[in-house]
């Protein structure tokens, strides 16, 4: 059934438990996310971001309808998600198009920048319905908006809700995103701090490099919805490579992405229950 992010991560907070969020490259992770949650018999976000409809040629409704699709479908709820939009009018688009939430990341932009624009966007978004995540970070340092060491102020991130209304926001605790191993420390003292000063519920990007327990710990501090991506990858590509390592003449796709995707199922169904653990 297709659910609006934000309420699921609300109800999330409300039961001090976290709202796992996946990212879709292919229709196959998709599937396997869909089917992970229901197996689990847990809500689920399915994801796409502007790199991901880039690599598809720009083209949002294919793969898009397809998610709406499958979320309408499933036997939990399902909400579909657009991730790290920078571009408006690609917001607009999956507003219309009958996304359930988009993330506006205007996190790059001067501070005064991102709260305009990011207002207009959520506007926009409301009068038709659909809720918005943003993100509130380090704007430059030495590894750019996303560098580890930047850390949100809780008092900035409740005025910056205020003044743009957004229904989530993902602040910055020590996680970093694109990471391939599972590092990361977090910052549980400030999270705490940060939900006791923002009224919506807190959104973790990066979620990838924190390992199992980590997690944990973040959600019990008042994290709500983890978002993970590249541990997937990493997951899906390791299998594909031990499986075409067995068999030089492979060239079924089915043969070797099916593997694959039964990794990713697995790790999700897993991720879901463990982010329920109270």
């Amino acid at each position: 059934m297709l659910a609006d992010t934000a309420t699921l991560a609300r109800d999330a907070r409300a039961h001090g438990v976290g709202l796992g969020a996946f990212n879709v490259v292919l229709l196959d992770h998709a599937e396997a996310f869909v089917e992970a949650a229901e197996n689990s018999e847990l809500p689920v976000v399915l994801q796409l971001s502007q790199n991901a409809i880039k690599y598809h040629g720009g083209r949002l409704r294919p793969l898009g309808l397809a998610l709406l699709a499958l979320a309408e479908d499933a036997s939990v709820p399902v909400s579909v998600h657009l991730d790290h939009a920078e571009d408006i009018e690609l917001c607009k688009a999956a507003v219309d198009m009958g996304f359930t939430s988009i993330m506006y990341d205007g996190s790059k932009l001067p501070d005064a920048q991102n709260r305009d624009q990011t207002a207009q966007i959520t506007q926009y978004a409301h009068a038709r319905g659909v809720s918005v995540e943003a993100e509130l970070g380090e704007v430059g340092g030495k590894n750019g908006v996303h560098d580890p060491s930047a850390r949100t102020d809780p008092q900035d991130a409740a005025q910056f809700v205020a003044d743009t209304d957004v229904d989530l926001l993902a602040v910055a605790v020590g996680s970093s995103h694109a990471m391939a191993t599972r590092g990361a420390v977090l910052d549980n003292a400030l999270i705490a701090q940060l939900k006791d000063a923002v009224s919506v519920p807190l959104v973790l990007h990066g979620s990838s490099g924190v390992p199992d327990e980590g997690i944990v710990s973040a959600i019990a501090a008042g994290m709500t919805k983890i978002n993970v991506s590249t541990h997937l990858n990493v997951l899906f590509t390791a299998k594909v490579r031990e499986v075409l390592g067995t068999d030089s003449h492979l060239v079924d796709l089915r043969k070797y992405c099916g593997p694959g995707n039964k990794v990713v199922r697995a790790e999700v169904e897993r991720l879901l229950r463990l982010y329920h653990l109270q």
